[in-house]
């Protein structure tokens, strides 16, 4: 099942037990005469408030986030922590509504029937999906073709267990050797693997290596397709026994999610509205001051206004990002270059507007374009993109999530003045990766504003 039909039927499933469960309430709240209100109560309307409600919950908690495989109790479980924590939110605002309007305690213990009544009825929709999920998986329905890489007795068990448990959801094409030959039935060598991917329609490549092959790891995720499929080892006994791995493990296969998604589905919708709403809200502030910027790099030296740029952002799609041109024209007539602290071909509102990061604000059109954030990596140009991706094998990490204007990197480290620099950002690119969440994105948004209230621009 593709991620777009999951999160469609999971949608579809919400929406239908979400109803169920407050037109049972209404029921029982209302129409039985069971329990004594002081006001009638519309139906139509707080029917959709309380579904925008629940969808805005759901999203936020990552109940939309796609799982591959999941297991019915682990569906149950993730349904009970976040209706709890809804039904804990409304118990507050009831708490304050009877407070304010005198009204009253009976209708805050009314939250436990409707408490009882969301798990049942959205944790039943789920498992049903999940159960549904299963039984096409056990038909050989929906499986996802993968490629075992490592031909060893590690990779045939793995295989075997493959086969044993459709459930897992991996239909596996075949085999590519670590070693440079690959034997006959195999299909191909590992330098190909960008090709047999291709070819096969692989989604999933499973690492198997032996304890000798340890080595080849880092040589194995360079020749990785980037961005087009995903990526998972099977680590050692030792490992898991030790706790150096965390895997996933579903019918005795662990297995280690190289890359996964960090951020939920609903933490990513909440940054891509927050980009939008803070781009808009920032260009109409600093409108006036864009106009007369504008006007000085026009009378100050000859060219355009803004300055646009190739560069490479996320899955290595290229894009022409926008600034405030803050150079002379043709200052890369003999090639890419780096601005150093005192380059002669900074013009001198370039020197101001750089002081203060008024440069990047043009960038905010990107942002609104989708091509980039507010918070993320900066995008480099694709001539040390190339450069950087043969010096360093998981460079294609950096190209998995949106560039940002600002980032972990910009603050914690100078401006970019040569390649050596670009590459000691990458530990914080990394770091920022690896540790996404909304709680950095405002950490680095807070810090950013500090360095352009003390001008610490170059």
């Amino acid at each position: 099942m593709s991620t777009f039909k999951e999160r469609i039927i999971l949608f579809i499933s919400d929406f239908l037990t979400i109803n169920i469960a407050w037109t049972v309430y209404y029921m029982v709240r209302i129409e039985s005469g069971w329990i004594p209100y002081t006001t009638p109560t519309s139906f139509l309307i707080p029917l959709g408030a309380v579904y925008v409600y629940w969808l805005l919950i759901f999203l936020f908690s990552g109940m939309y986030q796609h799982w591959f495989v999941r297991s019915r109790f682990d569906e149950f479980s993730q349904v009970v922590k976040t209706v709890s924590l809804g039904c804990f939110i409304l118990f507050f605002i009831i708490f304050l509504d009877d407070a304010l309007s005198d009204t009253k305690a009976i209708s805050r213990y009314l939250i436990l029937i409707y408490w009882g009544l969301m798990m049942l009825s959205v944790g039943f929709g789920r498992i049903l999906i999940r159960s549904f999920q299963k039984n096409m998986l056990e038909k050989g329905m929906g499986l996802r073709k993968s490629l075992i890489i490592g031909d060893g007795p590690r990779g045939t068990e793995l295989e075997a267990l493959i086969g044993k448990f459709p459930q897992l959801g991996y239909n596996n094409v075949g085999f590519v050797p670590v070693s440079a030959k690959a034997k006959k039935g195999q299909l191909g060598q590992l330098k190909d693997l960008d090709k047999i991917v291709k070819s096969a329609g692989v989604s999933e490549i499973l690492i198997a290596l032996e304890p000798s092959e340890r080595d080849k790891l880092i040589e194995i995720i360079r020749y990785c397709p980037q961005g087009s499929v995903n990526l998972k080892i099977l680590p050692d006994t030792y490992e898991i026994i030790s706790g150096m791995a965390k895997t996933n493990q579903l019918y005795g296969v662990p297995l280690i999610e190289v890359m996964p998604e960090i951020m939920s589905y609903g933490s990513k919708l909440f940054k891509r509205v927050l980009d939008i709403v803070m781009s808009l809200a920032i260009l109409g502030l600093t409108l006036p001051l864009s106009l007369l910027v504008s006007l000085l790099i026009k009378l100050s030296s000859k060219g355009p206004v803004f300055y646009t740029q190739e560069r490479v952002g996320r899955n290595n799609r290229h894009f022409n990002m926008i600034k405030f041109r803050s150079m002379k024209m043709n200052s890369e007539e003999y090639g890419p270059e780096w601005a150093g602290e005192k380059d002669p071909r900074i013009t001198w509102v370039g020197k101001i507007i750089r002081k203060i990061y008024f440069d990047e604000v043009p960038q905010l059109l990107n942002v609104l374009k989708n091509e980039m954030s507010i918070v993320g990596p900066r995008p480099e140009r694709p001539y040390f993109v190339e450069i950087l991706k043969k010096e360093i094998p998981y460079y294609y990490k950096r190209l998995s999530v949106k560039p940002g204007i600002t980032g972990w990197a910009q603050i914690k480290h100078k401006y970019d003045s040569s390649l050596d620099d670009v590459r000691e950002k990458l530990k914080y690119d990394f770091y920022y990766i690896e540790n996404m969440s909304l709680k950095l994105d405002f950490k680095i948004m807070v810090n950013t504003f500090l360095v352009i209230v003390f001008m610490k621009g170059q």
